[in-house]
């Protein structure tokens, strides 16, 4: 029998990422309770971007409006999409939409467009990681589902 080092790795990565997004929402429990702590981060990197950028207008036009559905969505998501990744399910559809908030995340607070991103460990590494889980298009190993 062959030993599939591609897919044991792709699962082990799954699996790593799978509780790296579970950690990140559990720390964003107090969200479903007081949206006005996101709410004041979001209003810190408004008032630190460069008006007209990206960041400032992607803040103030979407981010901020949406804080009380944000403060709900995002924890629950990041754990959801965790357990989902731990245990295999809808591999690449999860990654995919964990890609998308992590990119939502990088672009809100400007952090994507500055040069200490490429040295940012929840930058490339996480975007990387998760693209690639959602673009490998096969069965991994371990997996409960696809």
């Amino acid at each position: 029998m062959a030993f599939d080092r591609q897919g044991t790795g792709l699962a082990l990565l799954r699996i790593l990422i799978g509780i790296f997004f579970l950690f990140l929402g559990i720390g964003k429990i107090r969200w479903f309770l007081d949206s006005a702590i996101l709410a004041r981060q979001l209003e810190d990197w408004a008032h630190a971007a460069a008006s007209g950028s990206v960041s400032h207008w992607y803040l103030t036009r979407i981010a901020l409006p949406g804080v009380p559905v944000f403060a709900r969505l995002v924890p629950f998501g990041e754990i959801a999409g965790g357990l989902a990744l731990i245990a295999g399910v809808w591999t690449p559809l999860v990654a995919f939409l964990a890609f998308f908030m992590v990119l939502n995340i990088h672009v809100a607070s400007g952090a994507m467009f500055r040069y200490a991103f490429l040295t940012n460990a929840t930058g490339l590494p996480v975007l990387g990681s998760t693209l690639a889980l959602a673009l490998s298009g096969r069965r991994l190993p371990l997996s409960a589902g696809r």
